[in-house]
């Protein structure tokens, strides 16, 4: 099929979190500043620097039959559960093909992790040093391979039109929602279920990320531990979850007569900082060229935006480096802007930070409601920008858009922007 300039809406939303085991719990917990970081009480923490992170609320086992969740890693429970409702949210009760609404052949997937199924491999290690080979698991590749959770996605919703995994660190999610746009508009799907998924609280990543002096070490009071743009902000604190949307090309929806429609979604600006392995870029250069990108890739104006789901993890560079990016392309429209840095509450999901966020951004235009960023006694002098605090804040209720911020370690920028409808 030639290349199309399709519209893509959100039909579909789903997601689970530290705030909630569905993305109406969550959305809840966004809007009343609710933290969802607690301390670690496993041994395997007790010794670690960093005994804190952000756990997701409802545990899959609960939600999951035990026989489909034991052949799958912790991320893909994950990204299946936030996959069967966002695909239930946009009215579809069946797979694809066996109802007559969804041909397969034009449905896609493209599911995100930053890491993959790194607890599977760690703990089937495990079982190899202190067991034995004959009792390492044979599902344990599937488990473990980080395309296991779309591969898993796909083959729940019978996927036939490409099944992807982008792996960008903390920008997968983003760049996964940002695939799927283009499998839409260059005319390879008609719908793809897009977004991004983490397990990785385990003491080896928590022990690592530590080492490199990029988590809060503020064990005593972990729900205040993330707090983006504080002057005493000492880094993220890990979440995990999923966040997944259903995308669809506006024409297809309308034929189809889609009971809801959350949003269009203008496009992405993509860019590489080319600076540092993990450490952002300063002068935030390479997050104003994926900006750029995407104002001069769709017909958004910088006017026309009234809130961004900021990145913002609560690290001491990255936190600036953003705002003055922002500050860089938009100019005084920044001043117009709501910012919410939602890390604050669910912590950092790494590759599953941009699905989640996305919902996030989402809802925020859904309810014209922007969350607000909570654990800021002191605002950073430096943070030049409009940050929603204390509570919610409303949006307008005429056209607006909204942007998704999402970078990962190697430099990956990802820019998503989206349109009340």
């Amino acid at each position: 099929m030639n290349s199309t300039n399709r519209t893509v809406v959100v039909t579909g939303i789903g997601a689970t979190t530290p705030l909630g085991g569905d993305s109406a719990s969550t959305w809840e917990g966004l809007i009343a500043g609710r933290s969802g970081a607690r301390a670690l009480d496993h041994e395997g923490f007790a010794e670690l620097s960093v005994r804190i992170a952000a756990p997701a609320a409802v545990d899959p086992y609960e939600v999951l039959p035990r026989p489909v969740a034991r052949k799958l890693d912790r991320s893909a429970q994950f990204a299946l559960i936030a996959a069967r409702e966002a695909w239930a949210d946009a009215g579809f009760e069946t797979p694809a093909g066996e109802d007559a609404e969804v041909d397969p052949d034009r449905l896609g997937a493209v599911i995100a992790s930053g890491i993959g199924g790194v607890t599977t491999l760690l703990d089937q290690y495990d079982v190899l040093k202190e067991k034995g080979a004959r009792r390492v698991s044979p599902h344990t590749v599937p488990m473990l391979m980080p395309n296991s959770p779309s591969a898993n996605v796909g083959l729940e919703v019978n996927a036939r039109a490409g099944v992807h995994t982008p792996v960008s660190a903390c920008a997968s999610g983003a760049e996964a929602i940002g695939y799927a746009v283009e499998m839409i508009r260059t005319g390879r799907a008609d719908i793809v279920v897009a977004g991004g998924t983490e397990a990785a609280i385990h003491p080896l990543p928590v022990a690592a990320f530590a080492n490199m002096m990029a988590m809060s070490k503020n064990n005593d009071e972990p729900e205040k531990a993330s707090r983006p743009y504080d002057t005493a902000r000492d880094g993220f604190v890990l979440g995990e979850g999923a966040g997944v949307v259903v995308l669809e090309s506006a024409e297809h929806a309308a034929r189809r007569g889609a009971k809801k429609i959350y949003c269009e979604v203008l496009g992405q600006g993509l860019s590489a900082d080319s600076h540092h392995i993990a450490q952002p870029e300063p002068s935030g250069r390479g997050i104003a060229a994926a900006l750029r990108g995407l104002l001069e890739t769709t017909d958004l104006k910088p006017e026309q935006i009234a809130h961004l789901n900021a990145h913002a993890t609560s690290t001491p560079l990255g936190d600036v480096a953003e705002v003055k990016a922002l500050r860089k392309v938009l100019g005084d429209d920044l001043d117009h802007v709501a910012v919410s840095a939602t890390k604050s509450m669910t912590g950092h999901l790494l590759g599953g930070a941009g699905g989640v966020e996305t919902v996030a951004t989402v809802l925020a235009l859904y309810h014209r409601l922007a969350p607000p960023t909570i654990n800021i006694d002191e605002l950073d002098p430096e943070v030049d920008a409009d940050i929603v605090r204390g509570e919610a804040r409303a949006l307008p209720r005429t056209t607006i858009a909204a942007i998704n911020n999402s970078f990962g370690f190697g430099g990956h920028n990802v820019v998503l922007a989206f349109r009340s409808v």
